[in-house]
């Protein structure tokens, strides 16, 4: 699909393009899920096309094709180049992309033991497995829904453009999420969803010891149902485990400093941002909070080296100590603010226009113990996990809902207490962080953006982290 991909942007070019860029995917990928004990039947997707996209005269054209063939992609291009040139004259805030450098590279994830290596009814043998590790006899919980799911995928791209750039990438992706819901008599549910992945090959699942991991969070769920008292609700101190800190990170950092949603593009879908361009080295935390977003983190479920625009990745650090640094760009936002392109362009499939997203987001670890953040408190609360969050469209006001949680009384962990509700501002959060741990933890998930919606692969996560005096609702 080189070639290919190479006559797209030459034919563009030729039809009146001022740049041209052209993007071939295949991607193949499978799912394994059981629900409830029983198999579901094997999930199968098989997706590959071409797409082009050029500036004219300031106008931005897009369009694909799933025929991969010399006519298909070249009607593609001049139809790129046909919708540009119509909406040019419309258009009053022409679009300009930053000067970026034209890299010509080949990059892959090699995978140890290779998907294909690993036969079908092995991997419904791993999840018939885990059910035998959840039943009601080894956990002390009954579980009247469990969905247990395994995916794997594989994603071949070229990436060129009329500058120069030439990028060739394979990447294979191994994930596995789960939903538990507990029940007991009068006492009403509880649920649990998790998910982990890695960009690597079958070997990542036996390092995650599936079996331990989801049988000990079914044990929660009984516990939680067992024995949590109800929370109270006045101004105390917290600490947050990793997994909350995590989505805080991605829904309260990452989100609004996605530079298209700042500038009014995700507006009408997926909601605003609280930050104007003029606020990058405005105060958000205290010194304790740094918050990076880096696709180039070995293994990460959101790794990636080059973005859908050729831009070399890098670690962007979004807050350094509380002062909130930079936005994420792609091209076009980096030129509207007079800056670099910082390698955030992504796009799920061939189809698809890149559009900024996050990659692996996360809060830069202290020099603290667990023990040690919770030792100094006399009266708090330590949400471990979560089991609800909401966010408004600005990302400023935000709901966390605790699923593990605990009391702590005079320094010390005592018992559960029942769904702790942290309501709280992003500036009131970060500016109440007073010590982090050096534990780092990452937890995957889907991201949603963009119209059509694009799900993309992500890492979240952090240390755990220790607020002082914030208000617990519910």
């Amino acid at each position: 699909m080189l070639d290919l991909v190479a006559k797209a942007v030459q034919a563009a070019v030729e039809s009146g393009a001022d740049y041209a860029e052209g993007r071939a995917q295949r991607s193949l990928s499978k799912g394994y899920v059981m629900k409830n004990g029983e198999e579901d039947p094997l999930r199968l997707a098989l997706d590959r096309g071409i797409s082009v996209r050029v500036l004219v005269a300031g106008a931005l054209g897009f369009a694909s094709t799933n025929k991969i063939d010399e006519r298909s992609v070249t009607g593609a291009a001049a139809k790129a180049v046909k919708l540009a040139k119509g909406s040019s004259a419309h258009t009053q805030n022409k679009v300009v992309f930053s000067s970026e450098p034209a890299c010509r590279e080949r990059w892959s994830v090699q995978q140890k033991i290779p998907f294909e290596d690993i036969t079908l009814q092995e991997k419904f043998d791993l999840l018939v497995e885990i059910e035998e590790w959840i039943k009601p006899d080894n956990t002390r919980a009954t579980l009247p829904f469990r969905m247990l799911v395994l995916s794997e995928s594989k994603e071949e791209r070229v990436y060129i453009n009329s500058e120069g750039a030439q990028i060739e990438s394979t990447i294979p992706r191994l994930g596995f999420n789960f939903i538990l819901t507990a029940s007991e008599t009068g006492k009403g549910t509880s649920q649990r969803m998790m998910e982990i992945g890695h960009s690597a090959g079958w070997e990542a699942a036996k390092e995650w010891s599936l079996n331990e991991l989801v049988q000990n969070e079914a044990k929660v769920l009984g516990k939680i149902l067992r024995e949590a008292e109800p929370t109270p609700r006045e101004e105390l101190d917290m600490v947050l485990g990793s997994e909350v800190v995590g989505i805080i990170c991605h829904e309260s950092c990452g989100h609004p400093q996605e530079a298209d949603r700042i500038l009014g593009r995700e507006a009408a879908q997926a909601g605003e941002s609280y930050l104007k361009p003029h606020m990058l080295g405005t105060r958000i935390g205290s010194d304790k909070v740094t918050i990076v977003d880096d696709p180039t983190i070995p293994k990460s479920f959101g790794y990636y080296l080059y973005d859908e625009e050729g831009v070399k990745a890098s670690p962007r650090v979004l807050i350094d100590k509380g002062i909130i640094r930079s936005f994420l760009h792609n091209r076009e936002t980096a030129a509207k603010l007079d800056t670099h392109s910082n390698g955030a362009a992504r796009a799920v499939a061939y189809d698809k226009e890149p559009i900024i997203r996050m990659a692996n987001t996360y809060m830069k670890p202290g020099d603290c113990t667990l023990q040690e953040l919770i030792e100094d408190i006399h009266e708090g609360v330590y949400m471990r996990t979560f089991t609800e969050w909401n966010i408004d469209d600005r990302r400023y006001n935000q709901r966390y809902v605790g699923l593990e949680a605990y009391l702590i009384k005079n320094g010390r962990v005592a018992g559960l207490v029942k769904n702790p509700v942290l309501e709280i501002t992003t500036p009131g959060l970060y500016g109440s962080v007073d010590a982090v741990s050096r534990n780092l933890q990452f937890e995957a998930a889907t991201c949603g953006k963009g119209e059509p919606m694009q799900a993309a692969p992500v890492w979240h996560g952090g240390p755990e982290i220790r607020l002082r005096k914030v208000k617990l609702g519910g």
